[in-house]
């Protein structure tokens, strides 16, 4: 008795052409690249061929790094840490603060190379408290520049532990508020601009964690105490040229808003580091003379509550841009240690040579 019917399978059956058809959709074509027997070249790693190019790599970087050394040692940079100012014997004006000065305890000279044997007295500040002159407390921070510094001259703030690479905190602005389109109270609400979204029923511009945590520090221009002629006299900081035109492009040049809907605050990028600088203002014409300055900063922004801390910093640049002398000595250790191992690795091969593909050294040979 017969309990399973056994059948020949046709070659024309219809069930199983489809399937040959599926499959033959998802088969690369024919060609040499997407099959993978494109024409490689494999090197052979050998001494003779890897010692030299050790070699020859370390005497490339040698040079590099030594002129990023000697362009980041032509910088003057001048930071002075002012977070703790208003822990000081608040003075009720400028005049009593004379006798309030006290050293900060908390600075940096980097001086370029040809002037860093140069004498300096300590940076000092003086705390004011807010009054009906001043609006917000203030800081006044007297500091010596050593010698003449040519332009350009650039002002800088500093913060440190700020943590603006936080996923949550990048994301929390409105691209199309930025672009100068018109964004409803329920379009912020529902967004990424949330908590700093609204403010009552009216739209905060620019919206988002981003814009409500700029800081907002100001800093007056630089004040010579002890001129040559007797007067005290100014040197300006310009904001113009500060933001890449790239920055400035991303944004719309006019409001979608009347100003009596929003609240507007100030923009800034994000920072990718919790230490960093930020441009605040620039001189590229005027030289900065050899003396004792004075520079008042409204403080506003608060750093003590996340454990932060907040710097002025006075910088030239060079041809390399500002002090960095990490990305110098990074590239003389790769020199180093390329040559070092060039060297080791002849030495190496000529007192003990052997024959390149030995069978003899297979570990199951021995």
């Amino acid at each position: 008795m017969t309990i399973f019917r056994r059948t020949k399978p046709s070659s024309t059956s219809t069930d199983e052409d489809p399937k040959k058809d599926k499959s033959s959709w998802k088969r690369p074509a024919n060609t040499a690249f997407k099959q993978q027997r494109l024409k490689a070249w494999q090197p052979i790693l050998t001494p003779k061929t890897v010692l030299p190019t050790l070699l020859i790599i370390g005497i490339i970087f040698a040079p590099i790094g030594a002129l990023l050394i000697i362009g980041s040692n032509k910088v003057t940079e001048i930071t002075i840490n002012y977070s703790d100012c208003d822990q000081l014997t608040p003075a009720s004006n400028r005049q009593a603060a004379q006798g309030n000065f006290v050293t900060v305890p908390h600075y940096n000279y980097r001086l370029r190379s040809s002037e860093s044997g140069d004498q300096f007295s300590p940076p000092q500040y003086a705390f004011i408290a807010a009054s009906d002159n001043t609006s917000s407390p203030q800081c006044v921070v007297q500091f010596d520049i050593p010698f003449n510094i040519p332009s350009t001259l650039l002002l800088y703030y500093k913060l440190t532990n700020f943590f603006q690479n936080h996923r949550r905190y990048v994301q929390s602005y409105d691209p199309d508020q930025l672009k100068g389109e018109h964004r409803t109270v329920n379009d912020l609400k529902n967004g990424n601009c949330k908590p700093s979204a609204t403010r009552g029923d009216k739209i905060i511009y620019p919206c988002g964690l981003i814009a409500n945590s700029i800081f907002n520090d100001t800093f007056s221009n630089l004040t010579l105490l002890n001129p040559p002629s007797g007067a005290p006299s100014t040197y300006n900081f310009s904001e113009k040229g500060i933001a890449w035109p790239n920055e400035a492009k991303k944004y719309a040049q006019k409001l979608a808003y009347n100003l009596s809907e929003i609240i507007p605050l100030p923009t800034g990028r994000w920072a990718g580091l919790p230490t960093f600088t930020k441009l605040y203002g620039r001189n590229d014409n005027d030289e900065l003379l050899q003396g004792r300055y004075e520079i008042t900063i409204n403080m506003n922004y608060p750093v003590r509550t996340y454990s932060g801390t907040k710097s002025i910093v006075i910088s030239t640049i060079s041809w390399m841009g500002g002090k960095n002398p990490f990305l110098g000595w990074a590239y003389v250790a790769a020199a180093s240690l390329f040559v070092a191992l060039s060297i080791t690795g002849t030495i190496l091969y000529v007192m003990k040579p052997r024959r390149l593909g030995d069978m003899s050294l297979l570990s199951w040979n021995q």
